[in-house]
């Protein structure tokens, strides 16, 4: 545990080798990541922590008052402790933060992995009102059910990323942790329409990146994320078969491969250009 005037923040580590800081999205905690780093079987040395709101990290944020800011100062708290520079992962909300601090430019990194982050004002920049609307709508209606009363409206947003049932299908204990922790993820949302992407500040991004979305996920996510993978200099982008939003769980194999992938190219990259 980190502990900072604000209040404290999830901290854990365990491993040995290149570090890899791990960024769960919202609803979730840093055991969010246990199914892709039993993968690796200790080949990294892999920091897991919580966004604000979420397991031990205090929420600073509140209605109208919620910015990505407020999460990349905590990531780039976590990463000081770490010692970076540090391999930087983040899945759904944690990967629209995690390209938030790379953007900031104020930790160092050796490489940045993005999984279907909700980046849906890129696509707005894109004029590809479509699927910004998708997001807008569904956002738009869980956010009124909420406040209307309906305890758990916040299956409307897990099933739009997972499919219809998704909720439904998640074991109690699961679901009572999403309804538990709906105030945050609406402010999670409330970040997400504030952080204004453009293709001039993908553009700025000098760190390797690999961007991964899923082929079954969403068509509004799924684009949202190649956009970001074109336009970050140099991305690759990688898309996981039978996969959708929530790989972490359900495709940890093959979303592990592709970090540890990335993560030697990464590697590889840097020591040929200090040469």
């Amino acid at each position: 545990m980190i502990f900072e005037t604000l209040g404290p923040i999830d901290y854990h580590e365990s491993g040995t080798g290149p570090t890899v800081v791990l960024v769960p999205g919202s609803c979730s905690t840093g055991a969010a990541w246990r199914p892709v780093m039993a993968q690796w079987q200790n080949e990294f040395r892999c920091v897991t922590t919580s966004l604000l709101g979420y397991g031990g990290t205090a929420e600073r944020r509140t209605e109208g008052n919620a910015d990505i800011a407020q999460e990349s100062e905590i990531i780039e708290s976590v990463i000081r402790r770490a010692g970076g520079p540090v391999h930087l992962v983040g899945h759904s909300f944690g990967g629209l933060a995690a390209l938030a601090v790379a953007l900031r430019q104020r930790v160092p990194l050796l490489g940045l992995t993005i999984a279907e982050a909700p980046a849906m004002e890129i696509l707005r920049a894109a004029g590809e009102m479509q699927n910004y609307d998708a997001f807008r709508n569904m956002s738009g209606a869980y956010s009124a059910a909420f406040k209307r009363g309906e305890t758990d409206a916040i299956a409307r947003m897990i099933d739009f990323y997972g499919g219809n049932g998704t909720f439904a299908a998640w074991p109690q204990r699961v679901r009572d942790y999403a309804i538990e922790t709906t105030r945050a993820n609406l402010l999670d949302w409330e970040s997400a329409y504030g952080f204004h992407l453009t293709p001039a500040l993908l553009a700025s991004i000098d760190v390797p990146t690999l961007v991964v979305w899923g082929e079954a996920s969403h068509p509004a996510v799924g684009r949202a994320n190649d956009l970001l993978g074109r336009g970050i200099p140099g991305a690759v982008r990688a898309t996981i078969a039978g996969a959708a939003h929530f790989m972490i769980a359900t495709h940890p194999k093959p979303f592990a491969d592709l970090v540890s992938r990335h993560v030697g190219e990464s590697s590889l990259e840097l020591a040929t250009a200090a040469r």
